[in-house]
């Protein structure tokens, strides 16, 4: 069954790099692209999409307004029912938590073929059960239609304190000569995965992580401090010593560790980075 998309970011490379991922994922027909909160508004009242790809930070009216205006609808008989959402998201760690309580799915940029092909998956299930969610979070009815889970969403946002969050760790656990390290956060320079493995790098040291993907690795990491710079590397922000320009408008990071490890910054992080740095 193939099910018809739309996909809204401010960013043109990273709407580029999303429909490659779903064209090699198979089975969604994009119908349009958009650019911002009110064109996302506009395409969905007009396209009647299946899903909707809609990215979290955009000027003007971001993701969350568009939420808003879609559940503003005034209810009647014939009225469509709303599409399927996924959360686009480069950095905000809190939210992409709200997302999982309400049982409505997201992506973190960098985007990840296996994440998409598994949003994709969500979605076609939800829409061949008539809208209804197929598991439900704390706070959740099952069975809630995308309405009612949009509108938990919403709330829970306008009030973190309902959220069920556990407090992050200070300290990290990491595996090096066959101990249990307890890190400070501040000493990891980076972490970075490799056939499933998670490296963390200090000044002194590096070791790996219990962690089975860098997501599960972030949900522990302050946000503040510590960026995705790629799909492959988290990186303290505190400890890059150097931005350097690379080929066709990126750049890699060079790290203050011991071998002064450089980084590559993907394309979609791109405008991340020039926010942190005022590049």
């Amino acid at each position: 069954m193939s099910i018809s998309a739309l996909i809204i970011d401010d960013e043109k490379l990273a709407r580029e790099e999303l429909r490659y991922l779903l064209d090699s994922v198979g089975g969604v027909e994009i119908v349009g692209q958009g650019a911002n909160g009110i064109e996302a508004v506009a395409l969905i009242e007009e396209l009647h999409p299946d899903l909707v790809f809609l990215d979290v930070q955009m000027p003007g009216l971001d993701g969350f307004a568009v939420i808003r205006k879609l559940t503003e609808r005034a209810p009647s008989a014939d009225a469509r029912p709303l599409p399927q959402i996924v959360f686009a998201t480069a950095y905000d760690q809190y939210a992409v938590r709200a997302f999982d309580v309400n049982a409505v799915d997201y992506l973190l940029k960098p985007f990840d073929r296996n994440r998409v092909l598994e949003a994709v998956q969500r979605a076609r299930g939800r829409i061949a059960g008539g809208g209804a969610a197929t598991a439900a979070g704390p706070g959740v009815v099952a069975d809630a239609p995308i309405e009612s889970q949009l509108e938990a969403l919403l709330r829970l946002l306008k009030h973190p304190n309902e959220a069920e969050r556990s407090p992050q760790p200070a300290k990290v656990v990491v595996l090096a000569q066959n101990r249990l390290l307890l890190v400070n956060q501040a000493d990891i320079c980076f972490a970075a995965i490799e056939e499933g493995v998670i490296r963390i790098v200090t000044h002194t040291f590096e070791g790996q992580s219990k962690c089975r993907t860098l997501e599960e690795l972030l949900e522990q990491l302050d946000p503040a401090h510590f960026w995705r710079a790629h799909r492959g590397f988290v990186v303290n922000i505190d400890h890059i010593r150097e931005v350097v320009p690379w080929f066709k408008s990126s750049y890699q990071l060079r790290m203050n560790d011991k071998a002064q490890t450089e980084i590559p910054v993907s394309r979609t992080q791109t405008k991340r980075l020039r926010e942190l740095f005022n590049l």
